[in-house]
């Protein structure tokens, strides 16, 4: 959370705005808005807010009505409605419903809403430190597994990095919001690979036809993997992602927009690293008719996924710093596999590196692309 949480009071009366700018202002930063219509907007233009207040009786659209598209665009945003007494049991069906937080009748005493505004603030507070903390906590191990298992199988998780960049890209540039699903999507969508043969797995990446068994355990690994995050607690959504990333939209109307985003970056990145040019295989992805989200596609064929900021350069192993990205694969002079290509270098890539570096295994000089502002 940045900056002060800011509270939003609507109503229809003015006068009634007024006094509650006029009497919280020292306690709390407070916006207002007059009517549900000017509420939504201050959350289009000056969100988010950490607490609104609604007044329930408002002309056009009421305040449940009002609060549920609230929820709608800001889910962490807690809720309050004010009512009078002859409508309680709305206000109650409300509370009980999930679209608000607390009630608090007519006439409200500023105390009791100075007391009710502050436990909705501590709300928001606990709800947005609990995000931020499973957030950087679900990274932080997935990063550490995948660093893993790149060095077991490269190729494989080469895919996945670059792959979770052209993700990246496009959900930006799709606007969007919440975006941690995708990326834990995008950094495991590889993982049930690694109950494959490395024939089998060299055979999809160089884009040789696969015998009837071989196709149904590849086909098979998103499955796999679904499975494995089944026992991880609150890996539902990331796990319906990976289960689906293969699924065609004309097969599955209801995919979800992720899973939408990680079928077209996986199959374009496959053509692309089978030499195709970029453009051809954007084309390609479209003559597969039905199969694709026109909307992602036309992201990607604005052929700067995945490169924005990023300069190529060839420098010596020494120079090599983490958040580089390998331009070509790596291979030790002694004809090891080391890193795919498209493979970020972490911490303990940069290790690994090293030590192969130390041995006199790496040629002198890597391709790789540079971060800009590095």
């Amino acid at each position: 959370m940045s900056g002060e949480p800011k509270v939003l009071f609507v109503d229809d009366e003015q006068n009634i705005l007024d006094t509650y700018r006029a009497s919280l202002r020292r306690r709390f930063k407070v916006d207002t808005a007059l009517g549900p219509d000017e509420g939504l907007e201050r959350f289009r233009l000056f969100g988010p807010y950490a607490v609104v207040v609604s007044d329930l009786k408002m002309p056009g659209m009421d305040g449940i009505r009002f609060l549920r598209k609230v929820q709608a665009v800001s889910p962490d945003t807690v809720r309050v409605m004010l009512t009078g007494h002859a409508d309680l049991q709305a206000a109650i069906a409300a509370v009980n419903d999930g679209a608000v937080f607390r009630f608090l009748t007519k006439p409200c005493s500023m105390d009791e809403m100075i007391r009710t505004l502050e436990a909705a603030i501590r709300q928001y507070s606990l709800v947005i430190a609990e995000r931020e903390l499973l957030r950087g906590t679900l990274r932080g191990s997935i990063k550490v597994l995948t660093d893993i298992l790149g060095l077991v199988n490269p190729a494989a998780f080469g895919r996945s990095e670059r792959v979770r960049r052209l993700a990246a890209f496009v959900a930006q540039r799709l606007g969007l919001n919440q975006t941690l699903s995708l990326d834990l999507a995008a950094m495991l969508c590889q993982l049930g690979s690694v109950t494959l043969t490395d024939a089998v797995l060299g055979k999809v990446f160089r884009g040789e036809p696969l015998t009837d068994d071989e196709r149904t355990a590849f086909e098979a690994h998103p499955a796999v993997t679904a499975r494995m995050l089944a026992h991880i607690p609150r890996m539902e959504r990331v796990s319906e992602i990976i289960l689906h990333q293969n699924d065609s939209l004309s097969d599955t109307p209801a995919l979800p927009v992720e899973a939408r985003i990680l079928k077209a970056c996986l199959d374009y990145d496959a053509l692309v690293e089978q030499g195709m040019d970029k453009r051809d295989a954007i084309d390609a992805l479209r003559a597969r008719s039905g199969v694709y989200d026109s909307r992602v596609l036309g992201v990607l064929e604005l052929g700067t996924a995945g490169g924005d900021g990023y300069i190529r350069r060839e420098i010596p192993v020494g120079d090599m710093r983490q958040g580089m990205i390998l331009d070509e694969p790596l291979w030790s002079l002694d004809e090891v596999h080391i890193m795919a290509e498209g493979t970020e270098i972490t911490e303990t890539a940069l290790m690994r590196l090293q030590n192969f570096a130390k041995a006199q295994r790496l040629p002198e000089r890597l391709r790789v692309l540079v971060p800009v502002d590095g």
